[in-house]
């Protein structure tokens, strides 16, 4: 690396580093500190209950095994429908394709409580079969362990499905057909020509799936019954008013995530992904044979379908008038009235107005740091490089309650020199929140791109005499670009579904839509907030289906 490399390099990751140091690391600290302060003095004794208590122990464990088999369950779902949907032409695949990503679209607070009205021991399906057989009693529970993977796995497939979506368009075809003029059978092209490139974007959606099983704790905590998980152990202990524990606990769950991350990045930097891809898509084959052309389509859209259910029963759900619906199979009345509130009260819609404004804030901010850290830790070697990649992936391994808890603790105090002010009660601390518990999404997403991207495109560019930014906007931008949309989507939606962090942070001027929801569903509107989910999905659904035909288009060169 020249000298005038190396200055570039370092004016670059300064202020990236300074960026997440205070952001990422400095307010967590305060969470390092709770867990080893008790009493008013630093001990480890709050540890040494966490270890001997067998309570703690299966929590800790359940959390380990139950996000590994959500990784399992959502990637088995997730790539299949990827290669299907990229690969395969047949009648209404790009349609598929995009209502394939809504499933993403359930906030988590309303996708839990669609799943109650569904599959629940007083949902539809558990009453409909109750009412078809003559049961006395409902045939299932939804509860433990296998209710909160089917919640996972519905909601988390979709990284798998986007991911690998992005990675396929990003695939230069030219390999296949060398492998396969080679005489290799189409299997071996999968297993070690295709699988193998795919690899960035796979360990990526892996990676953000256990992050997110670890972190989860709606599904938890609606489902959970007896069944222990770290996250639900921190919320009962600061019910319970042992803080010390809720730190240790959160600082437990933070070590699992950073183990992972670190045996995820071994097993990374023994491989090499990197191909001279053109970015230019392979074309989707036609289905061969009559069976199959008849087959495929019917499968895939009544598996959509299935996937669609949570949804079509909140907007079922929101054509209930108040009070209304108590024990009938279905709602006995619909109507208007809770769209029409909506559209019509300025204090309902001001909600839905703050949570676009927040998250488009948001997103940008998570796009442009995106671009700088992963250029940084996919092309550049400097020292130090380690510690930007730790502090990318460090708001994953937290739940969303410590990151509130640290914000406000830091940002409510007007300290400049200490870098301190006060933002808590301001519009800016839910974008901020957003912004930092979005930072490994985008930033993963656009490291996978980066990983495929020649770097001979960029040493072109300069012996051509192309100045770093002009090779940025011209050359490597537009061929990150999908995976980077991918990335921004998926920040863009889950700033707007937030729940966990912004019941900590809102005020009644700044309330997102998932407060709204909140509080219709506290006064038993159920009509109301299901009103709110859909606009919500809404909302999502026009975004991902941009974002889907951008990603599409801009494999193609259009």
């Amino acid at each position: 690396m020249t000298s005038t490399q190396r200055r570039r390099t370092l004016l670059l990751a300064l202020p990236v580093a300074a960026l997440l140091l205070w952001l990422v690391l400095y307010p967590n600290l305060f969470v390092l500190g709770d867990s080893l302060r008790e009493g008013g003095r630093i001990t480890f004794d709050a540890y040494v209950r966490f270890f001997r208590s067998p309570s703690e122990r299966e929590a800790l464990w359940n959390s380990v095994w139950l996000s590994a088999a959500s990784v399992a369950l959502a990637g088995a779902v997730g790539i299949p429908l990827a290669f299907l949907f990229s690969r395969y032409d047949f009648p209404g695949r790009r349609i598929l394709g995009g209502l394939a990503s809504l499933p993403v679209l359930l906030p988590p607070l309303v996708g839990v409580i669609a799943f109650v009205f569904l599959f629940g021991e007083s949902g539809f399906l558990a009453r409909g079969v109750q009412l078809l057989l003559g049961l006395e009693r409902p045939p299932w529970r939804l509860t433990g362990a296998p209710a909160i993977l089917l919640v996972h796995a519905y909601t988390m497939y979709v990284y798998f499905f986007l991911f690998t979506s992005a990675g396929l368009a990003r695939l230069d075809p030219t390999y296949a057909e060398a492998a396969a003029a080679l005489g290799a059978g189409r299997w071996e092209i999968l297993r070690r020509v295709t699988l193998p490139m795919l690899a960035p974007s796979v360990l990526g959606a892996a990676l953000l799936v256990f992050m997110t099983a670890m972190g989860s704790f709606s599904a938890p905590y609606v489902f959970g019954g007896g069944f222990r998980v770290l996250t639900t152990q921190v919320f009962a202990s600061k019910l319970n008013g042992d803080l010390t524990m809720a730190a240790v606990e959160t600082v437990m769950l933070a070590v699992v995530c950073v183990l992972f991350l670190v045996l995820l990045q071994r097993y990374e930097a023994g491989r090499e992904y990197t191909g001279a891809g053109k970015g230019i898509a392979p074309a989707a084959r036609p289905l061969r044979g009559r069976a199959a052309r008849s087959l495929v389509p019917a499968v895939a859209w009544l598996g959509v379908g299935f996937l669609l259910l949570p949804h079509a029963t909140v907007l079922l759900v929101s054509f209930v008038p108040e009070g209304t619906w108590t024990t009938q199979f279905v709602p006995p009345t619909y109507s208007l009235d809770n769209y029409r509130d909506l559209f019509t009260d300025p204090q309902m819609a001001r909600p839905l107005l703050n949570s676009l404004q927040m998250a488009s804030l948001a997103t940008v901010a998570n796009v442009v740091l995106a671009v700088a850290a992963a250029y940084l830790l996919v092309r550049r070697r400097f020292r130090g490089k380690w510690l930007i990649n730790a502090l990318v992936i460090l708001p994953w391994a937290l739940p969303g309650t410590v990151l509130a808890i640290a914000l406000a603790t830091t940002f409510s105090v007007d300290r400049p020199l200490a870098g301190r002010f006060v933002l808590v009660g301001t519009f800016i601390i839910l974008p901020l929140a957003y912004f930092i518990r979005n930072i490994p999404l985008v930033t993963r997403a656009a490291m996978a791109s980066f990983r495929q991207l020649d770097p001979a495109l960029e040493e072109a560019a300069g012996s051509l005499g192309a100045s770093p930014a002009y090779t940025l906007r011209r050359v490597m931008l537009p061929l990150v670009l999908p995976g980077l949309v991918a990335g921004a989507m998926l920040a863009f939606v889950t700033a707007l579904g937030e729940f966990v962090a912004s019941i900590l942070l809102y005020t009644h001027r700044t309330r997102p839509i998932s407060m709204a929801i909140l509080s219709e569903l506290r006064a038993f509107d159920f009509g109301a907030a299901a009103a709110y989910g859909v606009l919500l999905i809404l909302l999502m659904a026009l975004v991902f289906v941009l974002g889907f035909r951008s990603v599409n288009a801009d494999a193609r060169g259009l």
